[in-house]
């Protein structure tokens, strides 16, 4: 087992080649222990070199609606009527704090990501 930092892209390769050989190694294994410290610098080589960034709030709202198999109908009471609910998932109007509160306790979004600043449509 020859483990090394990830610096280049051609280590990233050559460390997910390994990974993939020994992947479904034994738990506490030679192989097992060399899969689980792999698998970490790969993580933390794409942390840095892929990062990816949060949706906006309204991405999220949307994103988790999907999941949910809501329809924007499912929002009215949520973050306000129905006229409401379309200027906000429309980018017309902003989220209120109120609406933010509900819809981390709703559909489970975190408030950091709804707080988020996003572009309004013009």
């Amino acid at each position: 087992m020859e483990i090394k930092p990830i610096k280049t892209e051609k280590d990233y390769d050559n460390a997910l080649e390994r990974l993939e050989l020994i992947f479904d190694a034994t738990p506490n294994s030679k192989e097992g222990d060399e899969a689980e410290i792999l698998s970490l610098l790969i993580d933390n080589y794409e942390n840095k070199n892929y990062p990816i960034e949060s949706p906006d709030p309204i991405e999220a709202i949307k994103i988790r609606m999907e999941e949910m198999n809501l329809k924007q109908k499912d929002l009215v009471g949520i973050i306000g009527g129905k006229s409401r609910v379309s200027e906000i998932l429309n980018r017309k109007k902003r989220l209120t704090v109120e609406m933010i509160r509900e819809l981390e306790r709703v559909l489970n979004i975190s408030a950091s990501v709804l707080v988020n600043n996003y572009q309004l449509a013009s």
